[in-house]
């Protein structure tokens, strides 16, 4: 757990070079995983939605092209093994704080609003997500609205015309 620490302090300050290849307990496995469950939890995942993982991994974890498909494909299979959320949000817990757990709700709604509309699957997704990260539910409306605006989605829009709860 340590060395997980140490390694996501140094890929913070620059110290290192991500590498190609991901271990089952490094939090960006972890994050990516709950980020294929979001895409996936309609029971598809299109193409923009695909690519818009790519991107958010890739600029988000500074890789480039080859170790983000690497990642994709680690997260992939461990979220097809995966029962709940807990086993990624355990992760996360121990190795980012609060704002790095912000950040990953914050993913979550990019990857929502990646196909310009959120359904109530993945609402009630990044709602349960947020609460075991211990996102409040203020934070998690206000990273909701930010990102709506950045993709310009009227979120209480698209709230009212699937009669999703919030």
């Amino acid at each position: 757990m340590l060395d997980t620490i140490r390694s996501f302090f140094a890929e913070l300050t620059g110290a290192t070079r991500q590498s190609d290849r991901f271990c089952e307990d490094d939090y960006r496995v972890a994050a990516a995983a709950l980020l294929v469950h979001a895409l996936t939890v309609d029971g598809k995942m299109s193409v923009v939605e695909r690519s818009k993982l790519h991107d958010v991994l890739k600029q988000r974890f500074e890789l480039d092209d080859a170790a983000t498909e690497a990642l994709i494909r680690e997260a992939t299979l461990i979220e097809g093994e995966a029962v709940d959320l807990y086993r990624f949000t355990s992760l996360l817990n121990r190795a980012l704080d609060d704002e790095g757990r912000r950040r990953i709700i914050e993913m979550m709604w990019e990857l929502a609003y990646a196909d310009g509309r959120v359904n109530e699957f993945e609402d009630s997704l990044v709602w349960r997500a947020a609460d075991l990260l211990g996102v409040s539910a203020r934070e998690r409306l206000r990273l909701r609205r930010q990102v709506a605006a950045e993709t310009d989605v009227d979120p209480r829009a698209a709230a009212r015309s699937r009669g999703a709860h919030r």
